[in-house]
């Protein structure tokens, strides 16, 4: 009898909590309902500089890396290939559209450790930080884009310096290290 009982509890609060789970994640998508899958395709990419295999960790407001964003098509963790073009960086997720990324909305490109629950060897993510197309509404103002990062695991490091090298040849301006002090403005 005791031995029944403590199943029934277990099973109780394990639905409870998928349950909450459920909601969360719910109410995270209606959250992010507004927020933009990156831009309309270009009619003309232009010429392919790099494409690489690589995991698709998560997207997550700027400098929030365990804040996972439920926009539609970069909800959830997926193989992907990535692909530069001379346009920008296109996403391609197995089962979602084609998500797009112009060189001129790239602001940042580096490498990072973690993000929500992937924990990799110090480095081992790349780090894409862009501005989602037009004003949203939520976190930011009206009148301000949102600006998000993206985590991506490249599937054959021997690929990475290509994809570096690629991404930082359409967005030489926006990954230019500042020349000033922004202090003394």
């Amino acid at each position: 009898m005791a031995r029944t009982i403590a199943t029934v509890i277990t099973v109780a609060v394990l639905l409870g909590v998928l349950a909450l789970m459920y909601r969360s994640w719910r109410g995270r998508g209606r959250r992010d309902a507004a927020l933009p899958a990156g831009y309309p395709l270009p009619v003309d990419a232009g010429a392919e500089l790099a494409s690489v295999a690589v995991f698709y960790v998560a997207t997550t407001l700027r400098g929030r890396p365990l804040e996972r964003l439920n926009i539609s098509g970069l909800g959830f963790r997926a193989r992907a290939r990535l692909a530069v073009t001379e346009a920008g960086v296109m996403l391609v997720l197995a089962g979602e559209e084609t998500v797009f990324i112009p060189g001129a909305a790239i602001q940042v490109l580096e490498d990072a450790t973690y993000a929500i629950d992937r924990v990799v060897e110090p480095d081992g993510l790349l780090l894409l930080g862009w501005r989602l197309a037009g004003p949203t509404t939520g976190a930011s103002r009206v009148d301000e884009p949102q600006t998000v990062d993206s985590y991506f695991r490249v599937l054959d490091p021997s690929d990475r310096v290509k994809l570096n090298d690629a991404i930082r040849t359409i967005a030489a301006d926006a990954l230019r290290p500042a020349t000033h002090d922004e202090s003394e403005a």
